[in-house]
């Protein structure tokens, strides 16, 4: 059993728990945002190329696609994460826990994310895609080669931004039992009133997102051949 006396920043539970809590919330983080970025960029795709005017225009697809899409975004994460619960349990075998985390993570973020996939290709100047079809581009070559390229660097920032709110959505979880820094300033910071461990969950996780944003602006300007 851990004390839980101890002077500021000096808690046992600080010593035994924070680093634990920090992975979790890491690992919950980079996983979802691995699949996010993979389902998300081929939602994004097929958006674009489905649209009016698009590669491969389908109105069909293209609204039902949307409407998934929307749908998906407005849902509030907790209530999300509740209301798929039975799904959840069903592939993860429970709902505790970071592991489980996954998978809600990951359902609301691919619609958040395959909406910023849709802007930043969108945003590519449209001369360069008539010149790829005026030089006889494939309609691969021309969504990877052209598109997909020319918005690498904002693809990058969005992902970064993405992963920002995965972080956000992952501390939420942790009410739900989750786990992660979200649980340990829940369970300690704020039920225990242990002012030290909120801080210091809060702190880290200022730390977390500062990191990502800095590496996603650093990715970006690589990137950038303009």
């Amino acid at each position: 059993m851990i004390a839980l006396s101890g002077s500021w920043f000096d808690n046992t539970v600080i010593t035994h728990n924070f680093w634990p809590a920090t992975v979790e919330t890491l690992a919950m983080t980079l996983i979802s945002t691995v699949l996010s970025v993979v389902l998300g960029t081929i939602t994004g795709l097929v958006l674009v190329g489905t649209a009016k005017g698009g590669l491969f225009p389908n109105r069909v697809v293209n609204q039902i696609l949307g409407a998934i899409v929307n749908v998906g975004r407005s849902i509030p994460f907790v209530i999300l994460m509740i209301a798929i619960s039975p799904l959840t349990k069903i592939l993860a075998g429970t709902t505790i826990g970071w592991e489980a985390t996954i998978f809600p993570l990951t359902v609301a973020a691919t619609p958040f994310f395959a909406r910023l996939v849709e802007t930043n290709i969108l945003g590519v100047d449209q001369g360069k895609v008539e010149a790829a079809k005026m030089m006889g581009a494939t309609r691969s070559q021309i969504m990877f080669g052209v598109l997909v390229r020319e918005a690498l660097p904002a693809l990058i920032q969005s992902i970064a931004v993405l992963m920002i709110s995965i972080i956000g959505f992952s501390a939420m979880a942790g009410v739900l039992g989750a786990g992660g820094l979200g649980a340990l300033a829940m369970n300690y910071g704020y039920y225990q009133f242990m002012t030290d461990v909120m801080v210091l969950t809060v702190v880290g996780i200022i730390v977390i997102v500062e990191i990502v944003q800095v590496v996603g602006d650093m990715l970006s300007r690589l990137v950038d051949h303009r």
